[in-house]
């Protein structure tokens, strides 16, 4: 098993602005709450030096998983593809057979997935399920509360 992450563009410019703003920002921040901290006295008995800590040690452990997954980073562009089947990245409307409404979703990554704004996870149900099919097939899901038939009415590549 591979250990690339995919990642959409957006994505991968979004980590990357975390991580510097947490190096830059963050960081440099708490080490002056920290030393501020200390100049008040005794430390076993001072607050403000103990959630200075921990705020550290979240920004510490927060650039490292950064730092790891923008490494293991794949990112996918499908500037130039035609948009003729689900592939990761694309955006894709659907009709619910059942209910005979039409859903949007962008099939995207574990970390960026979104429900509230219309991103899926390629991992999810869904999301699975629809990757590699193309404009008009019929897709059945198995979802938690059942099982769903789809119809793919349009693919975007955004």
């Amino acid at each position: 098993m591979s250990n690339n992450i995919p990642l959409t563009k957006e994505s991968h410019e979004a980590l990357q602005e975390e991580l510097k703003r947490l190096i830059r920002e963050e960081r440099p921040k708490v080490i002056q709450d920290i030393a501020e901290a200390r100049s008040h006295g005794d430390l076993s008995e001072n607050a403000e030096y103990d959630a200075a800590k921990n705020r550290q040690g979240f920004i510490e452990g927060r650039i490292m998983e950064l730092q790891g997954k923008l490494a293991r980073a794949h990112v996918v562009d499908l500037t130039g593809l035609k948009p003729d089947k689900v592939v990761f990245g694309a955006t894709v409307t659907l009709y619910d057979t059942a209910s005979e409404e039409e859903i949007t979703y962008k099939i995207v990554g574990e970390d960026e997935a979104d429900i509230k704004l219309g991103k899926i996870s390629c991992t999810s149900p869904v999301g699975k399920a629809l990757i590699g099919h193309k404009l008009d097939d019929a897709v059945k899901v198995v979802v938690p509360a059942g099982t769903k038939e789809y119809e793919i009415i349009e693919i975007k590549y955004e």
